[in-house]
This record gives C-alpha cells, structure tokens and sequence, in this order.
C-alpha cells in the first residue's frame, strides 16, 4: 500500500497515536508535516521521522483556531512542495458527569473536537481543489462515536459530531474526487487514557488504574490497543486500496464496541 511520494499533514503529531500515526505513513513513503502545540516533542518525532529517509516539517497550531489550521496547511505545501492526505487526528478528552458539565468545558472540547476537524476538513479540500488533485481526508472518532459512554457524554457528543461531519463532507466532495472517512480507537495506552483512569478515579472513587484494567478486560483480543494498531488503519485509509470508500468510520478497538 505504498504512498510514496505523497505529503501528509497529521495534527496532534507530537506523541500518542498521532506520532504513531506519522511514522507510519512515513514508513510507507509518505513525508509529513506534524502539527501539535509542543515543538520539543515534534522537533523529535521529525528527527524519527527522517531516520526512516523521509523529509519532515513541524508546525505549532492550535486547531480551535480556524486561522493557524489553513497556515498549517499552507506550510505542509510550501515546504513540502505538495498536499495529499491529512490525518486531523488531534483532540482532548472529557470527564465529568452530564449534570456537573459547564459551559466552559463544552465549549473548550467543542472547539478542538469538532472545530478542530472542521477547519482541517476546509483547509485540506479548498488546498485539493486549488491544486486540481484529489486527496483524502481522514478524521479521529472513537468508539465514543459510536456508542455513547457514562461519564464521557459530552466527549461521546463530540466524537459522534465527526462522523457526522465526515459523512456530509464524504457527500459533498466526492465529486471532486475527494475521499472522506474517519477511524475510530478503542482503549489505547496512551498518555489521554492515564487523564481519563485518573479522572475516572476521582469521579467514581475507584482505584487508579481500575477502570483501565475493566475496559481493557472487556477487549475480545485480549489486550489494550496500541497507537500501532490506529495506524494500521489509517495508513490503509492513505492507500490506493482505499480508494473506493468514502463516507465510513471503522471501529479498530479489538472487539469492545461492536456495529
């Protein structure tokens, strides 16, 4: 499934699955233009990233920010000579029960779930057409997205919101030979799960660690998810053999949420 050649810009790059992600992609020919808010970290998934031969650009973005995403965009071009896939992968997650929600905290989550991947999905297809090429847009969901979790309503909402974008944007954009789709992670050993065990914690009275090891126990293969594993599916919905699809949101969870 090579994409060599192709330039990907992957939002939230500096560590998790969005590092996972772009090294990835790199190792299947892509080079990448990371974007997170911390230059340290991405100064050093680059440094990953062109020991694997590929070129790398970093970029410091907020992706609330309609501005700063299109600029993020406009670099990945003009540094890299090219646009073909973003991966608006970055986002934060929530803890709290529906009844304590304030309007901060629902605008804050708004702002980067749901705008975040807006703006990504603007910037990316006025970039595709001003060139006259396709390109693929690929979007974070969650198993959140598809089921609806206690104590994570409001990140639920927000994760259902972006399939809900990317099948309208799938719609709208087909015809200028744009693809669509989003992915969709389960329980992955990732720093934003160490904040939700800890925040479950807090809320619930359970141990720390208990609710990471109950969802994990829950997982039909039997182990937590790996930032790996998200890439896998990404790097396929990058690929030539996923030209055909548009429009769809795949759960890569290991058997937890089953649709």
């Amino acid at each position: 499934m090579s994409i060599t050649g192709k330039i990907a810009l992957v939002t939230g790059a500096g560590q998790g699955i969005g590092r996972g992600i772009a090294l990835r992609l790199a190792r299947d020919g892509a080079d990448l233009a990371l974007v997170d808010l911390d230059q340290a970290k991405l100064d050093a998934v680059a440094r990953e990233i062109e020991a694997l031969g590929r070129q790398a650009t970093t970029f410091i973005a907020d992706v609330s920010d309609r501005e700063q995403v299109y600029a993020a965009v406009d670099h990945a071009e003009r540094t890299l000579g090219g646009f073909d896939i973003i991966v608006n992968n970055a986002g934060i997650s929530q803890v709290q029960p529906l009844l304590d929600v304030t309007p901060e905290e629902v605008e804050r989550i708004y702002r980067i779930n749901v705008q975040g991947v807006l703006w990504g999905i603007q910037a990316a297809a006025r970039k595709f057409k001003a060139r006259g090429t396709p390109g693929r847009i690929i979007n974070a969901s969650s198993i959140a997205g598809h089921d609806g979790f206690a104590l994570l309503g409001v990140y639920s909402s927000t994760k259902f919101a972006v399939r809900a974008l990317t099948q309208a944007a799938a719609k709208e954009l087909a015809a200028d030979g744009i693809t669509v789709n989003a992915y969709c992670p389960g329980v992955v050993g990732t720093d934003m799960w160490v904040e939700i065990d800890k925040r479950m914690a807090e809320v619930t009275g359970a141990p720390v660690g208990a609710t990471y090891k109950k969802y994990v126990e829950g997982i039909a293969l039997g182990r937590a998810e790996t930032p790996e594993d998200v890439a896998g599916l990404v790097a396929f919905l990058a690929g030539p053999d996923a030209a055909y699809m548009t429009g769809q949101a795949p759960l890569i969870d290991g058997g937890l949420v089953y649709r």
